[in-house]
């Protein structure tokens, strides 16, 4: 796929659980040559390096949540950034997330110290106030943000291209009249898919509750990701199609798709 055409990279479509086929929650949004991470689980980095984007590439990244499968490759995000080859090449980028995000940026850098401490000429750091629904410029995105329920702190985000294709991407939540309202008529609805029906887990989707959300919403596409070992051991699209008749992919690692 072309680098300019607007289109989502999966780096990780798994979770917590290590896998040898699924990395920990990440993902690519590609649009006119800009590069947005959303999430970055463990090995990132490397993911990002398997399908040829240079982490400096990176233009800006969207934080979900504070668990660590979803933000700790923020440490190995800001050392690699701060090799001084690197750095002294590089050009300014945001991390942008919930509030909460300069205390464990500041945090980590009480355990790292200097190596991960980034001038504020090239890092500069956005939080999102939960009763602040946005609209946000982010580069050239436009994202509005809103709070789901799975922690405190957790985001969804709207994102909008200067094309006007809109992605929402739900981060881990249960079900959610806010998640419906936030990605009603978007073009790429992503959506974790964590455990089946009969393994329910509170403030997590199953196949039937991702469909449901998704026959509300009518995406133009949906894409389901975050995939514990219990869903994968059942017919995850059968399931979604119970409430959900719209165009469905099950991701995989290093997989495109089109917005």
């Amino acid at each position: 796929m072309h680098p300019l055409e607007t289109h989502i990279l999966v780096l990780g479509s798994g979770t917590a659980q290590p896998s040898v086929d699924r990395a920990s929650p990440a993902f690519i949004l590609r649009c006119r040559g800009e590069t947005t991470l959303i999430d970055l689980g463990p090995g990132t980095l490397r993911q990002l390096a398997r399908a040829g984007i240079h982490h400096s590439a990176v233009d800006q990244i969207l934080v979900s949540h504070f668990h660590p499968d979803h933000t700790a490759d923020l440490i190995h995000f800001l050392f690699a950034t701060r090799h001084p080859p690197v750095l002294a090449a590089r050009t300014p980028f945001r991390i942008a997330g919930p509030v909460g995000l300069s205390s464990l940026l500041d945090a980590l850098k009480q355990a790292y110290g200097r190596w991960i401490d980034i001038p504020g000429d090239i890092l500069s750091v956005l939080e999102w106030p939960l009763a602040e629904a946005g609209p946000r410029a982010l580069g050239a995105l436009t994202v509005r943000a809103r709070r789901m329920p799975h922690t405190e702190q957790s985001l969804a985000y709207r994102i909008e291209t200067p094309g006007g294709r809109t992605v929402v991407y739900s981060g881990d939540t249960g079900p959610s009249d806010e998640l419906i309202d936030l990605a009603k008529k978007c073009d790429l609805l992503i959506l974790e898919c964590s455990f089946p029906e009969e393994r329910g887990v509170e403030n997590h989707l199953s196949p039937k509750q991702a469909g449901e959300v998704a026959s509300a919403a009518e995406p133009g596409k949906l894409l389901l990701v975050h995939f514990y070992p219990e869903v994968l051991a059942v017919d995850i699209a059968a399931r979604c199609r119970k409430a959900y008749g719209g165009e469905l992919v099950l991701a995989r690692d290093l997989m495109a798709v089109r917005v």
